[in-house]
């Protein structure tokens, strides 16, 4: 409720600030029915909002002054003096307790009830003669104002004690102005109404596109920075890319928005669906602070009311086949939202009675959707996933509610136009999560640099999974032919392998030993792409393709790169789906215990290195900016740290074998390539030298053994190994105390 009142309060101090105004123009310009249109359109939104969050006095004294404001426009009264003082009585009344909302969460204890019964009188013509001449309705001053005068006396009470200032602060302070008084009266005063101003979504706009331009000009310079012998230029174009980082995030924030601003229609929604079609349903929300661009939300208001709706309709039992299985009778719908993996997760979960594959097989097939050859090599996963095929529908009749199969295939278009995915997972007699990912936005994104045939081309980061390179005879060992498809045998599971040079019918290059595989996932399932080069990854501002190019499945956009030359977006998406190698991949377990919360688990991607020969460490994904190869001749020193140059900074290096057990920071080690994890924090970087990287898996984090030893957090089992997860923070502080101080804020308060 709070953000609510909050709202409220800064919309009526505008609106109250304009209606001074609007009642002096109309005593000058009584015939003018626009703006007395205007003043009751005001108050009435004034009165409803005070009814729905439970300001019953203001809402009286709004309410009894919408009344007269109604006969006034109306015609049936004429504007007067008595008339126009109480209006303006009315308004200070208003006033006086927002303040007091805003000061004490509550309307004041002063009694307007003199007030109401003159605004009352004044509706005819008698009462307003009985009033005529009789001073107007004096209001208590707004409380801020006594708070303000009650210091001003007691300033003034103790002028006379204070001491005079001795000749060096006088000096300093006529110099340089008192810091501290500026900062008093600047906290002083702040209220809600001066915590936040409306903005133009144009003007935003605006400033994102600038932004934008301001990134592309960032790389250009990062691009150019390292073959400078300029320190000072160096040094400066660092900054700019910090400055850079952090405006893009400030104005990127100014354009996020809770997803409970679309979550707050879906309690009536579900409410009158459970009353037409005679079940019950409980509506619970989690995350409904989760923000997201205000372009995604207005993209997926209508998707997910279709989902929530669908959940309602052919999701839960009613309420006597409930009972029958054992169930309560009370259905459970539940929306989560949170952030992973630099996207937004949104999970509509229902505790019903789930899809049966065998059903959904028999009706694709009697509606022809599928071939009985295709519905034979099927998997329940694949079946119950073509509920987003074109015209298809489990309903036995056509409804107001669904029934028409126009919905779901919809829904996954309107999404994946965003960059998202929706997936599908269901447990018969247990229930159905639907998880749909979309990017928390769409101007500006990381992405990994490709080449092939001499072009360059963008992958957005988060369809990235890892990069491969098989070199001479692995070539041979790892890939394989499957009915003649290519293969990867990547850890054990077999991975669809595409070339880019042949999905965009480009000439390949001379035949080389080695092989550069991009490990992909789309639509929660993964495959394996062939290219010619890999460069490097950078955050690139996504431009519209032009109508000539919107229509290529393999491409979502298109950006300028530092050099001024243009690159193409890969749609990973588009490209899986034309090369037709999306198969399963890993199926994700569902849980039998959960009840309210259907079929869900809080996975996440961990990434698992070694340090000796049999042990197994872990850290999340989210926590790794890159993981980096580097030649031991590249280490150098600086003190007693050793370090590298990378990617336009020095880069201390932490060996984390040494650094755990409290040995020496060097690294004894005689091979000639070290793996490292960099791991970055506030511009910074440092890189985490381990033995060896294991794998990336995705697991339901549970700690079995809490923390023995500094700089590990726990130990958990991953893949049936015991495996400690490190605790990454905690190591590299310990190696250098200063790196987690967020230097650009340092240097402010310096400058400040």
């Amino acid at each position: 409720m709070e953000p609510i009142v909050n709202e409220f309060l800064v919309e009526s101090y505008e609106n109250l600030d304009r209606l001074d105004k609007d009642l002096i123009e109309l005593e000058q310009e009584p015939g003018n029915t626009e703006i007395l249109s205007s003043i009751f359109r005001t108050i009435h939104t004034i009165k409803g909002t005070c009814g729905f969050i439970g300001l019953h006095k203001l809402e009286r004294v709004a309410h009894v002054g919408e009344n007269l404001l109604g006969k006034l426009r109306d015609g049936e009264l004429s504007l007067n003096p008595p008339r126009t003082s109480a209006l303006l009585a009315m308004v200070d009344a208003i006033r006086y307790m927002l303040g007091c909302i805003e000061k004490d969460r509550n309307e004041g204890e002063v009694d307007y009830s003199q007030l109401v019964d003159n605004l009352g009188k004044l509706l005819t013509d008698e009462g307003c003669a009985e009033l005529e001449g009789s001073p107007p309705e004096s209001v208590p001053e707004p409380a801020e104002e006594k708070k303000e005068e009650k210091k001003f006396v007691a300033a003034e009470d103790k002028k006379d004690r204070r001491t005079a200032p001795n000749k060096e602060e006088a000096e300093h302070v006529a110099k340089h102005g008192d810091k501290r008084a500026t900062d008093d009266r600047r906290k002083e005063g702040r209220g809600v109404a001066d915590s936040s101003i409306r903005v133009d979504v144009d003007i935003l706009d605006r400033l994102m596109n600038l932004v934008g331009e301001l990134v592309l000009a960032r790389n250009q310079i990062l691009q150019y920075a390292p073959a400078k012998s300029d320190s000072s230029f160096i040094a400066t174009s660092q900054h700019l890319n910090l400055v850079t980082t952090e405006l893009q995030e400030g104005v990127m924030k100014t354009r996020m928005q809770p997803i409970g601003n679309i979550w707050s229609k879906f309690p009536r929604v579900v409410r009158d669906l459970s009353m037409a079609v005679g079940k019950k349903i409980r509506l619970e929300m989690e995350g409904k602070d989760t923000e997201l661009d205000k372009t995604l939300i207005e993209a997926i208001k209508d998707p997910l009311t279709h989902i929530v709706r669908n959940s309602c309709d052919h999701g839960i039992e009613t309420p006597e086949k409930r009972l029958a299985n054992g169930k309560d009778e009370e259905g459970v719908l539940l929306l989560r939202a949170f952030h992973e993996g630099g996207q937004v997760n949104i999970e509509i979960i229902d505790d019903g009675g789930g899809i049966d594959p065998e059903k959904i097989k028999s009706i694709a097939l009697s509606k022809s959707v599928i071939t009985q050859e295709q519905a034979d090599r099927m998997g329940d996963r694949e079946l119950v996933n073509l509920i987003f095929a074109a015209g298809f529908s489990t309903a036995e009749k056509v409804t107001n509610v669904s029934g028409r199969g126009v919905g779901m295939d919809v829904v996954r278009t309107n999404i994946e136009k965003i960059g998202g995915s929706v997936d599908i997972q269901s447990a018969p007699g247990k229930g159905t999560t639907l998880r749909v990912k979309i990017p928390l936005t769409l101007a500006i994104i990381p992405a990994l640099i490709i080449t092939t045939a001499e072009e360059r081309y963008a992958i957005p980061q988060v369809n990235l999974l890892e990069l491969v390179r098989l070199d001479g005879d692995q070539v041979k060992k790892s890939i394989e032919l499957i009915q003649g498809a290519p293969v990867y045998r990547l850890r054990g599971n077999l991975l669809p392998l595409i070339s880019l040079n042949d999905e965009l019918k480009v000439a390949k290059k001379e035949e080389s030993d080695a092989v550069n595989i991009v490990v992909l996932h789309a639509d929660d399932r993964q495959f394996g792409m062939v290219v010619e080069g890999i460069s490097d990854t950078e955050e690139i501002v996504v431009k519209p393709l032009s109508k000539q190019l919107k229509g290529i499945p393999a491409f979502s956009g298109a950006t300028i790169m530092g050099d001024g030359k243009l690159a193409l977006i890969l749609d990973v998406m588009g490209l899986a789906q034309k090369a037709q190698v999306i198969s399963e991949h890993q199926e994700k377990s569902i849980s039998k215990g959960s009840e309210s919360q259907g079929v869900a688990n809080d996975r996440e991607t961990l990434l698992i290195f070694g340090l000796e020969a049999d042990d197994r460490m872990a850290i999340p994904l989210s926590e790794v900016a890159r993981l980096e190869e580097f030649k031991r001749s590249d280490v150098e020193q600086s003190g007693d740290q050793d370090v590298v140059q990378y990617r336009g900074e020095i880069m201390p290096l932490v060996y984390l074998k040494n650094a755990l057990n409290g040995g020496s920071s060097k690294e004894e080690s005689e091979k000639e390539l070290m793996q490292a994890v960099v791991f970055t924090r506030n511009g910074r970087s440092v890189g985490l030298v381990v033995e060896r990287i294991i794998d990336i898996v995705e697991e339901t984090i549970s700690v079995k053994r809490g923390a023995n030893r500094p700089g590990v957090l726990g130990t958990i089992v991953v893949q049936d190994r015991v495996t400690d997860l490190l605790d990454i923070e905690n190591v590299v502080q310990s190696a250098d105390p200063s790196f987690l101080i967020d230097t650009t804020s340092v240097a402010l308060v310096e400058e400040a």
